[in-house]
């Protein structure tokens, strides 16, 4: 008897938030050539690809999402968590798409996913700083209500910094936090992590760390941003089977720049000067 391919998505049901630019167009896109048997797309406009459900959602208040993830058809087999806004967005969008919206959608569908079934989360390496934050971060997972998680994050503007990367360190810390309790119930939760990316959010990215930031980056790790494809090829793979054994991880795709900074080889010189 021939195995299935376990790259392949036949016989799965998938959910895409976000999908209809950028890295969650490219992933709709990849997921029909991966044989998804049925695609629910989320976002505030249609995709171009064609889709077997839309849902048009505002993903920045709880009753958005929740209206969402009860217009969902059927079982899910793989939830792609995608959706997501820069740092030009007020501080409140940016922590509730960023960070609640996934959170709760994700509670809300993982009870309807079957057991051997993937959560996949659209982090940032701008998430990366979350070791210096782990108790507060910490404190925050026991705060499962919105709207008292946003008062909560708002009572701390010390915490919050830079809302973006707050956001993202929240994102990477509830991959690792919910990890354990979504294999209790034979489900997997990781987060791919990237970098720079070629979509319409790079100009908001510009607006908020400044092109001599991005382009100091990218210039650590290969050269340049990531396309779109090459980020939804890491998310295909991590709601796939082939990653059956992989959860509460976070993986980075930015093409080695933390690799970089995290051995001591990269240019700081070149960001100062």
């Amino acid at each position: 008897m021939t195995e299935l391919n376990p790259f392949s998505y036949q016989g799965k049901r998938v959910v895409v938030t976000g999908a209809a630019s950028g890295v969650g167009a490219a992933l709709v896109e990849l997921l029909a050539e991966l044989g998804a048997t049925h695609i629910t797309a989320i976002d505030r406009n249609r995709p171009a690809a064609a889709v077997h459900q839309y849902i048009e959602a505002d993903l920045s208040s709880a009753a958005g999402v929740r209206a969402a993830a009860g217009a969902v058809e059927g079982p899910v087999h793989s939830l792609f968590v995608n959706a997501g806004v820069a740092g030009t967005q007020p501080a409140r969008i940016v922590l509730s798409v960023n960070y609640l919206s996934a959170r709760l959608l994700t509670e809300l569908l993982t009870p309807r996913m079957p057991a051997g079934s993937a959560v996949t989360v659209t982090a940032s390496t701008a998430g990366g700083g979350w070791p210096a934050h782990r108790d507060e971060l910490l404190e925050l997972m026991g705060v499962d209500d919105w709207d008292k998680a946003l008062a909560w994050l708002e009572a701390r503007p010390a915490l919050i910094g830079d809302p973006y990367a707050l956001s993202k360190e929240a994102v990477q810390f509830y991959t690792m936090f919910a990890a354990r309790s979504l294999a209790q119930a034979g489900l997997r939760i990781n987060s791919a992590c990237p970098g720079p990316i070629t979509t319409p959010l790079l100009a908001d990215f510009k607006a908020t760390m400044t092109e001599k930031v991005l382009d100091w980056a990218v210039s650590q790790g290969n050269g340049r941003p990531a396309t779109p494809a090459e980020v939804a090829h890491i998310l295909a793979f991590l709601g796939s089977e082939a990653s059956a054994y992989l959860s509460g991880v976070n993986i980075t795709v930015d093409g080695g720049m933390t690799a970089a900074l995290n051995t001591g080889q990269a240019d700081l010189s070149a960001l100062t000067g």
